[in-house]
């Protein structure tokens, strides 16, 4: 298994590959034994350095990577009483929402397009989602007990062998496109829209955009 040190200096790697869809900042933190999550910001709500990211909630359990925009976040902010707030964020509203009404809750409530990645220390899980229409980009790479994972997929071109996926061609020379979940490299994935998945397995971790399985 990879240490704090490895998948810290991969996730740096992946994130200045990624810097021009986050020109305005970036960072990277070590989530877990063998797991780091990073992000590449475009500033979009709150353009000051409270709205940086990976960003923690306030009991320190949950870590969260979000690509995107929450449309409705003022009225969940409205909703989440006695928290004392850090930044005018989507973000941290969020985030926030999760720590507070549990992930399944929070996504029956947003609206937005968005992608995220959220890390909980305390039961060392992380919970990929995507929303409903698949307006946010979503590529990730699993073999065995790594996942790599990216909003565009040569972010991952260090973990594929750069062979290309027979199924993938397949269908790409008859419908002229890959659909999700299929993606042109060997053990790389897309993920659909409107999916989530929480697992422990996982120990290499990077967003700017994320998602993984149907509910």
């Amino acid at each position: 298994m990879a240490g704090r040190e490895d998948a810290h200096q991969q996730v740096l790697r992946m994130t200045a590959v990624l810097a021009h869809r986050g020109p305005d900042g970036a960072g990277v933190v070590c989530a877990g034994p063998g797991a780091a999550l990073g992000h590449a910001r475009l500033a979009v709500v709150d353009l000051s350095d409270a709205g940086a990211q990976p960003m923690t909630s306030r009991d320190g359990r949950w870590t969260i990577v979000l690509n995107g925009e929450i449309f409705n976040y003022r009225e969940l902010r409205s909703e989440l009483r006695k928290i004392p707030w850090q930044s005018a964020t989507d973000t941290e509203v969020l985030l926030e929402a999760c720590a507070a009404w549990g992930i399944e809750q929070t996504l029956q409530r947003a609206i937005g397009m968005f992608a995220f990645a959220l890390w909980d220390a305390r039961e060392q899980e992380l919970t990929l989602v995507r929303d409903r229409m698949g307006e946010k980009p979503l590529v990730y790479f699993e073999e065995g007990r790594t996942l790599a994972f990216a909003s565009e997929l040569k972010a991952l071109g260090g973990f594929h062998d750069g062979r290309l996926d027979a199924a993938a061609v397949e269908v790409y020379l008859a419908l002229g496109y890959v659909p999700a979940p299929l993606a042109i490299f060997r053990n790389v994935r897309k993920l659909s829209a409107g999916h989530h998945e929480c697992s422990s397995r996982w120990r290499i971790c990077q967003a700017s955009g994320v998602s993984l399985r149907a509910r």
